[in-house]
């Protein structure tokens, strides 16, 4: 019979390498902190294997997005400060002191501050993402979803180890390992390993004559997995990264008109179009400008995390300790222009600790699991920059935040009868954060410091979340459920650039409560397999940028909307036609919607009718994918694949201002590969964005007569070469 790929599809089947069998595989995930069958869990989930990560190239939040609908990931400066939305909910700002709308965990650790989310992804058993607010079991920050990302553990089974190394073009060379040692019978440790050095970058600077955005990462990961006895489990993981690498510049455009009549920006012909010198940029390459900076990207981190497993028959505590040291530093280009009009070395210092112990049991029928949680994190950014050019005057921006947040949580299903259960679950939240910070205007030369903007203050905040949802399995194979949810993200303190102090006042905490119904089901003997679910969210005090010029100096202040709504659909199914051939598809239907709200311009307040659609949220999204593996000879298997994404055009920020915009677009990634039939090698050859789309994923207007674009990444293409050693 012909080899087969099992994919693990958005709907959490599982994509495992197999040389017989025409099924889809389930998989089991811990969404809801306890090992269960996707199928009989009532959330929409995507479960992605060791395999696809590997296969699509998955490496990062950015690509998330090429794998299910419904997602968008941007990147806030280019290369890096990525910002996941799911369902039109994300984080609109860019502040360190500020935290991911999608709540992040890194083996159950929760990622506090969002200069922490351009991670990469390596040696892993999988990543889940949870669409729809995760308040209950995963606290705060989880309005718009989920994503756990799991190392692979350490195995007493025995020795195993791989190792993989590739080249492709920009001078990318990428290595990764992994090493699987049972020490004793009770002791087994895991090293694995990721080096990614880029000699050339795909942004060009003619005034520096040089590209940037080349890249020198070394990531590494040690674990120790101690099981004395058939009950008891310690597991400990020390990880780092050391990165010296550099990020890109955008593309400039100018918004002020030399030619009267005509408006600006014009993209078609920006020759008009000039920033307040009298500078623009008419070349139409997307990744080429007279940047005057080089632009840096560093980064240090370790992390340790204990996680202790007892099973006393009648339940199972789990205790989770993580700890995070993570520091950054990066220059923005933020004129993308010649001049020094806005350009700024951004630093930043994170620490953070938590601790969870959970207790989880089965009682007479009833699946319950209850915890605790505590946790503190500590954000110290400093920024100095300059306006010299426009201003005569140099910027420091400084900012130090300390949170502190306490939970008790509870879930419990509770079977009505042997088809129907019903979950519910309570979550009570208690946070505290402090924070001092301003910006300050610099004499260049003299080191004399004027005072703009202060602020010295505290917020407090206790909140509930909750879930409640009904659980119906007809049969074995489908599970419908309705459900209920609301969850609830922090509040907190701007940290850019101010000139005035209503622009540090805290805005408050946002809510979202998720009305939801949907359907799991397998079919022809699990060669078909649909997914769908259909949601409407109410959503309050949503967190926005609403404030734009004032003046003659961009001001941005991330202040609270009274009220948004959202609703629709996703929808995704994989099929097996035939042995060895799988087909994958996944449909987000969205509609957002604004409420009124107040913004300021350089002419006065003015306030925003109802209509405004989200930022990042596109209308429409589409993910797709085919696989078909077939032997070549008795010895060797060919495998060729082939992915694509598209997006509906979107708005950038939330004033909906119509050039900043991305329109609608597709991108289409490939595969082709040779293995050994016991896949112990393998020889693959791929290519992302095919057909060198570009497409606009973040826009910015400075405010000072010009802004400047981020596209996407061009195309780039390679080899891997993989060898498993057992």
């Amino acid at each position: 019979m012909c080899g087969l790929m099992l994919l693990a599809t958005p709907y959490g089947h599982a994509m495992t390498q197999t040389t017989v069998g025409t099924g889809i595989e389930t998989v089991v995930v811990t969404a809801e902190k306890r090992e269960e069958n996707i199928l009989n869990v009532g959330i929409n989930i995507t479960s992605l294997s060791a395999d696809e990560l590997r296969t699509s190239r998955i490496t990062t939040a950015t690509d998330l997005a090429t794998q299910i609908p419904n997602v968008d990931v941007k990147t806030n400066v280019p290369g890096a400060q990525q910002i996941i939305t799911v369902r039109g909910v994300g984080l609109d700002d860019f502040s360190s002191t500020n935290n991911s709308s999608v709540g992040v965990y890194v083996d159950d650790v929760f990622l506090a501050s969002f200069a922490e989310m351009d991670f990469n992804m390596y040696d892993l058993a999988r990543v889940e993402v949870l669409k729809g607010p995760q308040g209950t079991l995963y606290g705060r920050n989880s309005t718009a979803g989920a994503i756990n990302i799991i190392s692979a553990r350490p195995s007493l089974d025995g020795f195993a180890a791989n190792v993989s190394a590739g080249y492709g073009n920009y001078g990318t060379f990428e290595t990764d390992g992994m090493l699987n040692l049972p020490v004793t019978d009770t002791l087994a440790v895991r090293v694995a390993g990721k080096i990614v050095h880029q000699s050339d970058g795909y942004w060009f600077s003619r005034v520096l004559d040089r590209d940037l955005g080349r890249q020198s990462i070394f990531l590494g990961r040690a674990q120790a997995l101690w099981q004395p006895t058939s009950d008891l489990t310690v597991l400990f993981k020390l990880e780092g990264e050391h990165n010296r690498s550099e990020i890109g510049v955008g593309k400039f455009f100018g918004t002020i008109s030399t030619v009267a009549g005509e408006a600006c920006p014009d993209f078609s012909n920006p020759s008009h179009c000039v920033d307040s010198h009298g500078y623009t940029d008419t070349t139409p390459n997307k990744f080429e400008g007279d940047w005057n900076h080089l632009a840096p990207y560093d980064v240090n981190q370790w992390n340790g995390t204990l996680h202790i497993d007892n099973d006393f028959g009648w339940a199972t505590l789990t205790a989770i300790t993580g700890y995070i040291n993570f520091k950054r530093e990066f220059y923005i280009d933020a004129d993308a222009a010649p001049t020094s009009d806005a350009e700024f070395n951004q630093n930043d210092a994170v620490s953070q600790f938590s601790q969870e112990i959970r207790l989880a049991g089965d009682t007479s029928g009833i699946a319950w699991l209850g915890g605790l949680y505590y946790s503190w994190d500590r954000v110290h950014s400093y920024t100095p920059g300059t306006l010299v050019d426009s201003f005569g005057l140099d910027a420091f921006i400084e900012s130090r935040q300390i949170t502190n947040s306490a939970a008790v949580f509870g879930q419990a299903k509770w079977p009505l009868t042997d088809q129907l259960t019903l979950t519910t679950g309570l979550r009570l939240t208690y946070e505290d954060r402090s924070y001092i910070g301003g910006t300050d205007f610099v004499i260049p030369g003299l080191g004399i410091h004027i005072p703009a903007t202060h602020q010295d203050d505290k917020i407090f905040d206790r909140n509930v979340s909750w879930h409640g949802g009904l659980d119906y399995k007809p049969n074995d194979s489908t599970l419908l459920y309705i459900s209920i949810a609301r969850a609830t993200k922090s509040g907190g303190f701007f940290n850019g650039i101010t000139t005035q102090n209503e622009a540090l006042a805290p805005y408050k905490p946002e809510t979202l409560t998720d009305y939801e119904a949907g359907v799991k089901a397998q079919f022809f003997d699990n060669t078909l397999q649909v997914d769908g679910s259909a949601f409407y969210y109410d959503y309050t005090d949503l967190q926005a940028q609403t404030f734009t010029n004032v003046g003659a100096v961009s001001l941005i202040k991330l202040s609270n909307i009274h009220k948004a709504t959202i609703y629709g659909i996703d929808l995704g199914t994989t099929w097996i036609p035939v042995s060895g051939l799988t087909l994958r598809g996944g449909l987000g239907l969205l509609h957002t919607r604004l409420g009124n709200f107040p913004f300021a311009t350089a002419g006065g307040p003015l306030t925003m009718p109802v209509g405004n659609k989200l930022p990042d949220a596109p209308d429409v999204t589409f993910t797709g994918l085919s696989r078909y593996e077939h032997p070549l000879t008795d010895d060797y298997l060919g495998s060729i694949q082939f992915e694509a994404k598209y997006a509906d055009s979107s708005f950038k920020e939330a004033l909906n201002t119509p050039y900043l915009f991305t329109d609608q677009n597709w991108v289409f990634d490939g595969r082709i590969a040779v293995s050994t039939i016991d896949s112990n090698w393998e020889l693959a050859f791929w290519i992302k964005n095919i057909f060198d789309e570009q497409h606009v994923v973040t826009a910015t207007d400075d405010g000072l007569g010009m802004g400047y674009r981020i596209f996407n990444t061009p195309r780039t293409l390679g080899f891997t070469l993989s060898h498993k050693f057992e």
